[in-house]
């Protein structure tokens, strides 16, 4: 790694299937990121378990999410890939920023209130509550100059440099301030069945997002099956959310600009767009399965890359947290 490159941190959660948002959003950028930035990636186990999981499907889809990565074009050699349970100092850091974190600025997380999903606040389990602060500490742990992001998640961001800001101003210069980074096409992928909510893994339908494991078959049934605004212009635009977000998905996915597409589909159809659309979903995708399917059949290099990553990672968090300890007096 080289020295004097910059930093970029990003979680990734350990549960769901990988879905077509997640790629274009994260995935592709973390590929393009790994050849000039020092990239630190960690899969989000601890933040898992701030909802209810069944253990041997946790430790399966651990395994299923990080051969996913390395399967879109993560090189173990150029990124430190590492489980965030696997190096304790996420928690320990988590407990002292805790300490200078305030309840009001918990409720104020957006994130939280979704996830709440509508239950009594008595209710509610304090992991879920307080994780934004877990968020933080692992965001200020690797000193991180960057840390791509989308813009739903953008508050959590915030958080973390508010108590980097916070915890240095009180307690001396310990903290690097991270910065988002928010790629300008692709950031917020919307759902197929409804451009008003995000493409999700929690969806209730299938048909809201392609997952990076469906077949060809599965995806041109939900491209076609994709809601589309009234009238037949392929054309992006407020009053046309739709359209906007499938040319998106096209823009993407063929790094080519809304007016070239445009330009391309005047005077067309819906089904004409969508059948093209569906062509480069399916390209894009057919060569991540093809690796994806060499990956599962050797499970154990997927521990061995978590270990090589973990040991790469503790010796960085080790001496933000001993810093950080040391400023506080214990």
């Amino acid at each position: 790694m080289g020295t004097n490159r910059k930093r970029v941190l990003s979680g990734v959660q350990a549960s769901g299937n990988l879905h077509l948002g997640n790629y274009i959003g994260a995935l592709r950028q973390f590929i393009d990121l790994q050849r000039d930035y020092d990239c630190y990636i960690f899969i989000a186990d601890l933040h898992a378990i701030t909802v209810p999981q069944d253990p041997k499907a946790l430790r399966k889809q651990i395994r299923s999410v990080v051969n996913m990565h390395l399967a879109c074009g993560l090189d173990p050699d150029k990124v430190t890939l590492f489980r965030q349970s696997d190096v304790s100092a996420h928690s320990e850091l988590g407990w002292l920023l805790n300490t200078i974190a305030t309840m009001g600025e918990l409720k104020r997380m957006t994130q939280f209130k979704d996830k709440a999903g509508g239950k009594a606040e008595a209710s509610v389990g304090v992991g879920l509550f307080d994780y934004p602060v877990l968020m933080a500490a692992d965001i200020l742990l690797y000193e991180a100059d960057l840390v791509p992001t989308g813009e739903d998640q953008k508050q959590h961001i915030e958080l973390a440099r508010d108590l980097a800001q916070r915890f240095n101003h009180r307690f001396g210069r310990t903290f690097r301030m991270p910065k988002p980074m928010i790629p300008k096409i692709g950031a917020r992928i919307m759902g197929l069945d409804d451009p008003s909510v995000k493409m999700s893994k929690s969806a209730a339908s299938a048909g809201n997002r392609i997952e990076l494991i469906d077949s060809e078959d599965v995806i041109r049934k939900k491209v076609s099956r994709a809601v589309t605004d009234s009238g037949s212009e392929i054309k992006a635009g407020p009053k046309k959310p739709a359209v906007t977000n499938l040319l998106t998905i096209m823009c993407a996915l063929t790094d080519r600009t809304v007016a070239e597409l445009e330009k391309e589909f005047a005077g067309k159809g819906y089904k004409e767009f969508k059948e093209a659309l569906a062509d480069t979903v399916v390209a894009a995708l057919k060569p991540i399965q093809q690796t994806l399917a060499e990956l599962e059949k050797n499970p154990k290099y997927v521990d061995e890359v978590l270990a090589r990553g973990a040991e790469k990672a503790r010796p960085v968090a080790e001496r933000t947290l001993a810093a950080a300890k040391q400023a506080m007096g214990l």
